[in-house]
C-alpha cells in the first residue's frame, strides 16, 4: 500500500483535481444554462403562463435528440465546435464545452419535472393576485420545487462525474484518464481499482450530501 502511495499518490490526487474542476466549472455553467431552459419550458407548455407551442415544439426537440446522444458519441461528434469554442479539444479546457452541451439539457428536463410538481392551484392563486409571472416562477415555482430541484441537480451532478470520466478516453484528463492511460493501456489493473473506488466515494459522498439537503429544504 506504501509503494502504491509513494509511485501513484501524487498522480492520483492530480487527476482527482482535474476530475472536480471539470465537474464544478461544467455544472456551473450547466445550472445557469439549464435552470433557465427549465423555466421556459414550463413557461410555454401547453397552458403554462406564456403559453406558446412552437417555442416549446423547438426546445423540447432539440433536448430531446442532445440527450438522446451518448456522451462519447458526443464528444466526437462536436469536436470541430469544440475546437472552435475552446481553442483545443484535450485536456480539462477542451471537454468543459461538451459536458455543458451534454449537461444542460439533462438539467432543463430535469427542472421541468421538479417544478411540474408545483400545486398549479397555488399558481392560479398568485396569479389571481396581479402578481407577475417572474416573480411567480422565482418566489413561488421554484422555492416550492426547490427540494426536488436539488435532487435533480444531485442526479446530474454524478451523471457529470461519470462524463468525465469517459471524457479521458480523448485525452480529457482527471481520473477517467489515469484509469484508462495506465490502468487499462499499461495492464496495472490496481490504479484502476484505485480510481473506482475514489469514483465510489465521490458518488456516495454528493449523494448523501444531496439527499440531506433536499430533506432539509423540504421541512422548511
Amino acid at each position: 500500500m506504501a509503494d502504491f502511495l509513494n509511485q501513484w499518490g501524487s498522480a492520483i490526487w492530480q487527476a482527482f483535481i482535474e476530475t472536480m474542476e471539470m465537474t464544478a466549472i461544467a455544472l456551473i455553467l450547466s445550472v445557469i444554462v439549464g435552470i433557465p431552459l427549465g423555466v421556459l419550458l414550463i413557461l410555454t407548455r401547453k397552458n403554462g403562463q406564456a403559453e406558446n407551442q412552437t417555442v416549446y415544439a423547438i426546445l423540447n426537440t432539440v433536448i430531446n435528440v442532445i440527450r438522446s446522444i451518448p456522451f462519447i458519441i458526443l464528444l466526437f461528434l462536436i469536436l470541430p465546435v469544440t475546437k472552435a469554442v475552446a481553442g483545443t479539444t484535450i485536456g480539462v479546457q477542451g471537454v468543459i464545452f461538451p459536458l455543458v452541451v451534454s449537461c444542460a439539457p439533462y438539467i432543463a428536463r430535469l427542472m421541468e419535472s421538479a417544478m411540474l410538481e408545483v400545486d398549479r392551484g397555488v399558481i392560479e392563486a398568485y396569479q389571481s393576485m396581479g402578481i407577475s409571472t417572474p416573480k411567480i416562477v422565482w418566489y413561488v415555482v421554484i422555492r416550492e420545487a426547490r427540494s426536488s430541484i436539488v435532487l435533480g441537480l444531485t442526479i446530474a451532478t454524478i451523471g457529470l462525474i461519470g462524463e468525465t470520466a469517459m471524457a479521458g478516453l480523448v485525452g480529457g484528463g482527471g481520473l477517467g484518464d489515469l484509469a484508462y492511460q495506465f490502468g487499462y493501456t499499461r495492464f496495472q489493473p490496481d490504479v484502476m481499482y484505485a480510481v473506482i473506488i475514489i469514483l465510489i466515494v465521490i458518488v456516495q459522498c454528493i449523494q448523501s450530501f444531496g439527499n440531506a439537503f433536499a430533506r432539509r429544504l423540504k421541512k422548511n
